[in-house]
């Protein structure tokens, strides 16, 4: 493997922590509030695993068809117009990464803020933001290898949390695997569909690995392993979590609350256990921050060198890191860290970035139409993967714009923003040729 590339064991660890942060951790407290059966809520992540599997299988053929960085920008820019790719990269760079970074980070601010008496959780957000930043501006060997142990430590943390939980707990709860008489209803209901963007948005992350393409070794080869293997772990690893969490802690306990985490951990080891539990899972996040630092840039990278107005950001350093997208990423998400709260932002950015893999997704059917679907994978279960994914993913949608309307519309708007600012650039400053 050249010095210059990240390995298949860093971009599936880049999958895994991308995947595995602030969702999974928090969620739970919002579907509570409308669902109350332990069937119908594990139903809901084995939904989201499947539609995240159908996403990935997909997107393991666009890669291998179009291996080029830059995730969902190359592909539809690909696949549609220039404009729509520019749309996308808009999207992946106000919102796409740098929403979910600064709530992963302020998560890993608040679980430290809980364990450690007079650490403000903002600060401590910030500070671990720019201390990443600057580790993965410096070499692909020195930042692949500080993705790959925090995530390899993330887990076994997990998987020490829900053998300890389920070890300790005095009082466990019942955890129902099999559907009761209403359970029908659940599953086809608003509430269902709603509380699926928030499973959706713990799932975000499992088309990870297409953002560095360029950058990972023999990826038309490795691209379908890398996919596969890091959205089947976290699938497995999201259940066993979700079913511990249900079995350690009453639901009126978790239901509204985003510390879930925590409160488990307080019903299984008391209040001592709960502040050492509190800075495993602040340790946990590390990965996750780490890993969008990575990919969400080299969004911003791609558009540098489609887009002569946006040059700066395609500069590289001389191990071919794109220092300046990072910085300016990293920028944007300190900016949410001091300005969001947290929900709102969860639903919003849940929702936009649902709308952009529905068209990366939908773009494999154009590819094969056009039979310029040249890659050496073809995604496994075609039609019926991409198919699933696109059936679920608008259901979801659907229903966010109805129940949701503020967090909806306000999606559409930065989309509508985004078409407005590359017209402007398409007026003022034609795209270079690549």
């Amino acid at each position: 493997m050249s010095s210059q590339k990240y390995s298949v064991r860093t971009a599936i660890a880049i999958v895994v922590a991308n995947m595995i942060g602030t969702g999974v951790f928090t969620s739970l407290g919002f579907q509570l509030m409308d669902i109350q059966s332990t069937f119908v809520l594990l139903m809901l992540w084995l939904v989201g695993g499947v539609t995240a599997l159908c996403g990935a299988l997909t997107y393991a053929e666009l890669g291998s068809s179009l291996p080029r960085s830059g995730g969902e920008y190359n592909f539809l820019s690909e696949i549609y117009h220039p404009a729509a790719g520019f749309v996308s990269g808009w999207i992946s760079a106000t919102v796409g990464f740098a929403a979910p970074t600064a709530l992963a980070a302020m998560t890993f601010g608040a679980y430290l803020e809980a364990s450690v008496e007079g650490i403000s959780a903002t600060l401590m957000a910030s500070v671990l933001v720019v201390a990443l930043t600057f580790t993965h501006v410096f070499s692909h060997a020195a930042s692949g290898g500080v993705q790959t142990i925090f995530t390899l430590l993330k887990v076994v943390l997990v998987l020490l949390f829900v053998v300890t939980v389920g070890w300790s707990v005095q009082e466990p709860q019942v955890v129902r695997l099999l559907p009761d008489r209403d359970d029908g209803i659940l599953l086809t209901s608003s509430a269902f569909a709603v509380s699926l963007i928030y499973v959706n948005y713990a799932f975000t992350g499992w088309n990870a690995a297409t953002y560095i393409i360029n950058e990972v070794d023999e990826p038309q080869r490795n691209m379908p392993v890398i996919l596969f293997t890091g959205t089947v772990v976290v699938i497995i690893l999201y259940l066993m979590l979700n079913y511990i969490f249900l079995y350690a802690a009453p639901m009126s306990a978790m239901a509204g609350k985003i510390e879930i985490g925590v409160i488990v951990a307080q019903h299984a080891f008391g209040e001592t256990g709960a502040m050492v539990m509190g800075f495993i899972l602040a340790t946990l996040l590390v990965s996750t921050v780490s890993a969008m630092v990575i990919a969400g840039p080299r969004v911003l990278q791609v558009i540098g060198e489609d887009f002569r107005l946006f040059s700066v950001l395609s500069q590289t350093n001389r191990d071919g890191i794109p220092m300046v997208a990072i910085f300016v990423q990293s920028g944007v998400t300190l900016f949410f860290i001091l300005t969001s709260t947290f929900e709102s932002v969860l639903v919003f950015s849940g929702f936009v970035m649902g709308i952009n893999t529905f068209f990366a997704v939908a773009g494999v059917f154009i590819l094969r139409r056009r039979q310029t679907s040249a890659g050496t994978y073809k995604t496994w279960g075609y039609p019926v993967t991409p198919l699933v994914f696109l059936g679920l993913m608008a259901w979801t949608l659907t229903y966010i714009l109805l129940n949701r309307p503020e967090e909806g519309w306000a999606g559409l708007a930065v989309i509508a923003v985004g078409a407005a600012v590359y017209f402007v650039t398409e007026r003022f400053n034609q795209p270079s040729a690549r």
